[in-house]
C-alpha cells in the first residue's frame, strides 16, 4: 500500500471494486481498512454500489460482513440531484456513469479529507475533481 496524500481523520469510501476487493480480503483493500481503523476514519459507500457490487458468484455471507464493518449510505434526493450536476459538469451520460456519479455526491457529501478506493479512478476524478483523493484498487 503506498500512503495516501489525505490526512488522517475524514472518510474512506469504497466504490464497487473497493467493496468486492474487501469481500475477497484483498491485501491492499485489508490494508486500507486497517488504516482507516487506526485513524479514525469513517468508512462508506454507497447504496448504489449494492446494485453493481452483488452478482451471482459473490460470497453474501462475505459481502455482508464487510457490509457489517461500513456505513451504507442512502441515495437522497439531495444525493441525487448533486449526483445529476457533477455529471452535468462533467460532460458524462447519466446512463453510464449514474453509479459513479451518486458514489462521488455521497463522497462529497462526507465529512472530508475524503479518499476514494476505485477501479475507475479516471471517472471519478472527472467527478470529483480535487475535493477527492483518488485511489486506484
Amino acid at each position: 500500500m503506498t500512503p495516501s496524500p489525505a490526512t488522517p481523520g475524514g472518510t474512506l469510501v469504497l466504490d464497487s471494486e473497493g467493496l468486492a476487493k474487501a469481500v475477497l480480503r484483498d491485501r491492499t483493500v485489508t490494508a486500507w481498512l486497517a488504516l482507516a481503523r487506526a485513524d479514525d476514519l469513517r468508512v462508506i459507500t454507497s447504496a448504489a454500489t449494492l446494485v453493481e457490487v452483488v452478482h451471482p458468484r459473490i460470497n453474501r455471507p462475505a459481502l455482508e460482513w464487510a457490509l457489517s464493518r461500513l456505513v451504507v449510505e442512502p441515495v437522497s434526493e439531495p444525493i441525487a440531484r448533486r449526483a445529476t450536476a457533477l455529471l452535468a459538469d462533467a460532460g458524462l451520460h447519466g446512463h453510464k456513469y449514474a453509479i459513479d456519479a451518486m458514489l462521488c455526491a455521497t463522497a462529497l457529501a462526507a465529512p472530508g479529507p475524503v479518499t476514494v478506493l476505485t477501479s475507475d479512478p479516471e471517472d471519478l476524478t472527472a467527478l470529483g475533481g480535487r475535493r477527492i483523493t483518488v485511489i486506484k484498487v
